[in-house]
């Protein structure tokens, strides 16, 4: 398989994610984003990047939470992103 093949493989996996977490729990980043603005998306990315710093620097046996790996908050990551900019083009019609 080649890299762009990956990519979209990756990316249908992000759409289906993103899908599954707004039926589970509606769109409160979207509500958040409407209510707060930039900052609330950024707040998300900073949560997530911090997240992925300490993955990144610890053993496996420092942490204590064993379920979550690099790739998980890479994507999780990716989803924010997105979202964001789907966010900030709702912001930009609605204006």
């Amino acid at each position: 398989m080649n890299r762009i093949e990956r990519h979209f493989e990756i990316v249908t996996k992000l759409n289906k994610l993103y899908a599954e977490k707004n039926h589970d729990y509606g769109n409160s980043f979207g509500e958040t984003y409407q209510k707060l603005g930039i900052i609330s998306a950024l707040t998300r990315i900073s949560d997530k990047y911090n997240r992925l710093v300490s993955l990144a620097t610890k053993t496996e046996e420092e942490r204590r939470v064993k379920d979550e790996s690099i790739q998980d908050t890479l994507l999780d990551l990716s989803n924010y992103c997105i979202m964001t900019v789907i966010e900030m083009e709702a912001e930009k019609e609605n204006t």
